[in-house]
């Protein structure tokens, strides 16, 4: 069965999501904070998205695809039950993720079982194309990439932080340009919201207090 859940901000959802998987103490995660290795400043939201887990009770250890290749990250996260990819860059994941190995590795791994979580960028690049994410953030990997197909895990793209201010300037003056189009199939989260799937069926939850989806 093939189980996953994408967040916008994973430290404001991580208990709702341990709760719905269940004795995630007992499972096996990865944390893969590759998209952050591009971003400047102190990364606070990094660390909160860490600590957001592990709170949670997940059983972490962190990983990087940088430097890695199919070879190594079979070896390396041969007994992981969960793999969370966090947030950062999406375009810089996407290249990391096809220089390891990683896209193809992780479509395997979903396909056998392996829980899949996202946040932010995480959950950007499990979609079949990350085109409408694109904004100036691109430029510096356009080349290389080529394309932007990404992991093909779900047949719909997240677009995360809604509502959020820190962000309005970029969804209002960039993204929704790009997004706005026909035959998207959009899922746009605030920080309070995960997406659950389970095969072909989802559901957006919403944790916040003043309502339930």
């Amino acid at each position: 069965m093939k189980r996953l859940f994408l967040a916008s901000s994973i430290d404001c959802v991580a208990s709702a999501i341990a709760k719905h998987i269940g004795q995630v103490s007992k499972l096996k995660t990865v944390f893969i904070s590759t998209a952050a290795e591009v971003e400047t400043g102190d990364k606070q939201w990094l660390k909160d998205d860490r600590q957001g887990l592990v709170k949670a009770g997940f059983d972490l250890f962190d990983y990087t695809l940088t430097g890695k290749n199919l070879q190594q990250l079979e070896t390396d996260l041969a007994q992981v039950d969960v793999i969370h990819v966090n947030g950062g860059n999406s375009f810089y994941l996407l290249l990391q993720a096809r220089i390891s190995g990683f896209d193809r590795f992780v479509k395997t791994a979903v396909n056998q079982g392996k829980i899949y979580l996202g946040s932010s960028a995480g959950s950007i690049v499990a979609s079949p194309d990350i085109s409408i994410a694109k904004t100036i953030e691109a430029k510096a990997y356009e080349a290389e990439l080529k394309t932007f197909e990404a992991f093909n895990l779900v047949d719909f793209i997240v677009l995360p932080h809604w509502g959020n201010k820190y962000f309005k300037d970029l969804y209002l003056n960039h993204r929704l340009d790009t997004a706005y189009k026909k035959g998207n199939k959009i899922i746009l989260l605030n920080d309070d919201q995960y997406v659950a799937v389970k095969d072909d069926w989802y559901q957006i939850v919403d944790v916040s207090k003043s309502s339930r989806l």
